[in-house]
């Protein structure tokens, strides 16, 4: 007799497989040049979760599925953002310097702008549920504090506020956050690749006025390598990011797992070396770990999202999620090209880096063709990351 069955660690990776397949055949499906690139993995995974939600299901531990799909998540995490940290290294710092009044600047308009929006949505909410008497505001409040952290794709934002309201809103403010990241990935995704190409952008001249690699990385002198590919360094920097990630500055904000891995693989990359030892992993490691990286933590949010998606879905909660995302995206474009003055693919990087959103620089990469866009988002995103955890604990405690 030949028997069939999964365990639980078979479905997940039957999962994972499925989806990465499915999705990046998806993603590979060009309109006019514009294509979703890696974010077809994400809704692919969103997909799953909707008509298979019970696939990860174990009667044995009815937390298995979640907890299964967050390790999936932070592990695809690490892996992205670490490889993103030691990619922008080496011209992180000078276009930090070079910049850093715009990076700065262009944080704080953007999650501004996305304050405010919410703002905007909840006294519009409170306004046209007027005379309802099962009308919640504390409610309301928390689903657009999730919402806002859903739209820019925001996971610190996300437990700030959880950790803000109230037990018993908790729930509200995931569902929030799982309504508004479906079109906070994809929003930003597509943004930076149709905005090159309504402006009929030259790539190559917009390439050469990033900021390019110093003198000193170019460096050829021989230095001791821990392993052959630099899978160790890539380890340490991932470790200690954590670490760092864990520490706690008063009752709610940390730099969470992303912001430390990128802050240590950004000093290890910049660094580059520890006396006669290499820090620095070689660069097609990196590229493929970044990949890895972003499809595994696409997934496992994608099925999360799907699994609640339908339950909770009202049409006004996506479309001010909606809202949120392209508001401060546009807003965030304009200041930086008319006022800044940054040229096409800073200014791409530093919108990514602004809305917190990592799928959007994966896609930015590719269409770029170039690396170097990494460090705009890199030197944007822990501005934007401090702001957007400061205005969700705001919403909440004075709205």
């Amino acid at each position: 007799m030949i028997a069939f069955s999964m365990t639980g660690v078979v479905k997940v990776l039957f999962a994972i497989m499925v989806i990465a397949t499915a999705g990046y055949a998806l993603g590979a499906i060009s309109i006019k040049g514009v294509s979703l690139g890696t974010a077809g993995v994400f809704i692919t995974a969103l997909l799953f979760g909707v008509f298979f939600p019970h696939f990860l299901d174990s009667p044995d531990n009815p937390r298995y599925a979640s907890d299964a799909l967050k390790i999936v998540e932070n592990i695809g995490l690490v892996f992205f953002v670490t490889a993103v940290g030691f990619i922008a290294g080496p011209n992180f710092f000078h276009n930090f310097k070079k910049n850093f009044k715009s990076y700065i600047l262009l944080g704080i308009v953007i999650i501004l702008a996305g304050a405010l929006t919410a703002i905007g949505c909840i006294y519009f909410g409170r306004i046209t549920s007027a005379g309802d008497p099962s009308f919640d505001s504390k409610e309301l409040t928390a689903m657009v504090a999730g919402l806002l952290s859903g739209s820019l794709t925001s996971t610190p934002a996300f437990s700030a506020a959880k950790e803000a309201v109230e037990p018993a809103y908790e729930n509200v403010v995931s569902v929030g956050h799982g309504i508004a990241y479906l079109f906070g990935v994809i929003g930003v995704v597509l943004f930076v690749q149709i905005v090159p190409k309504l402006s009929h952008a030259n790539m190559e001249e917009e390439r050469k006025l990033l900021i390019h690699a110093s003198e000193k990385k170019k460096t050829k002198e021989k230095r001791f390598e821990l392993d052959p590919i630099g899978m160790a360094p890539f380890c340490t920097a991932a470790l200690l990011g954590i670490l760092l990630g864990c520490v706690k500055i008063g009752h709610f904000f940390s730099l969470g797992i992303t912001g430390g891995t990128l802050l240590v693989s950004l000093v290890l990359g910049h660094c580059a070396h520890v006396g006669k030892i290499s820090l620095i992993p070689k660069e097609s490691m990196l590229k493929v770990m970044r990949e890895l990286g972003l499809f595994l933590f696409l997934i496992g949010a994608g099925i999360g999202g799907g699994i609640n998606f339908v339950r909770y879905f009202q049409p006004v909660y996506f479309l001010y999620g909606v809202l949120m995302t392209l508001v401060p995206m546009i807003v965030g474009f304009l200041f930086a090209k008319y006022v800044m003055h940054l040229s096409l693919l800073n200014n791409l990087g530093s919108i990514a880096g602004g809305m917190t959103s990592t799928p959007a620089l994966g896609s930015l990469i590719h269409s770029a063709g170039s690396e170097d866009v990494a460090s705009a988002y890199a030197a944007t995103y822990p501005v934007a990351l401090l702001y957007v955890v400061l205005v969700s604990e705001f919403l909440i405690l004075f709205f």
